[in-house]
């Protein structure tokens, strides 16, 4: 069981760049002052959370999570707020390693078994993660994340917005620390192998109020 979990999260390797000189950051385009805000109610049948996690120069795994619930408004073609819930009972996986007959690592259902323990995200105390946007600027949103009753500030990064007046469609990442939340093994030695990176890829589709 206990090696059923060296499951998270790989460490991203960051290029700097340097230059004398640099370019100053892009400003995201104003918003007109006559824009109409939208608000839609997310679809949680056609939304979905997909994670990605590497135990450190070894495996990958992936998997999804649902929305049970949210809101999210848009104006002038950018997103201005909203806040969702995530249903972490459902928290599944989606890679093959545990779906080999025999596997030594296990099987999936002890895999998702033990991301729902309280070696993780403890779901029989805390059954939902929330994220609320509380600024925008251009494609990335500021809000709190709570995971396990505890909350930061986290950001919503490359968000892509499309829709109308009827419905939208919008992507983005989040990346979090796990530490920050507690989501951590007991066991310190194999809690040291783990990235405390996990990504989020999330899609969203909603309908107007």
């Amino acid at each position: 069981m206990k090696q059923a979990f060296l499951a998270p999260l790989a460490l991203a390797a960051l290029a700097l760049a340097s230059c004398s000189n640099p370019e100053p950051a892009p400003t995201a385009p104003p918003v007109p002052s006559d824009a109409k805000e939208m608000t839609y109610v997310i679809d949680t049948t056609n939304s979905n959370v997909a994670w990605s996690s590497t135990m450190i120069g070894a495996m990958t795994h992936t998997g999804t999570a649902k929305f049970s619930a949210g809101t999210v408004s848009t104006k002038g073609g950018q997103i201005s707020g909203g806040e969702f819930t995530v249903d972490l009972k459902g928290i599944g996986t989606t890679d093959s390693l545990y779906a080999k007959p025999g596997s030594s690592q296990g099987t999936q259902p002890m895999f998702v078994g033990h991301m729902k323990s309280a070696d993780f995200f403890a779901v029989d105390s805390f059954p939902t993660a929330h994220f609320k946007i509380t600024s925008v600027n251009g494609n990335t949103a500021t809000g709190d994340l709570t995971v396990r009753g505890k909350t930061n500030t986290e950001q919503v990064t490359d968000i892509v917005l499309s829709g109308d007046s009827a419905s939208m469609k919008a992507t983005g990442s989040l990346t979090f620390d796990r530490q920050k939340y507690g989501v951590a093994w007991k066991n310190t030695m194999k809690d040291m192998v783990l990235s405390n990176d996990i990504i989020l890829k999330i899609e969203l589709s909603g309908k107007a109020q």
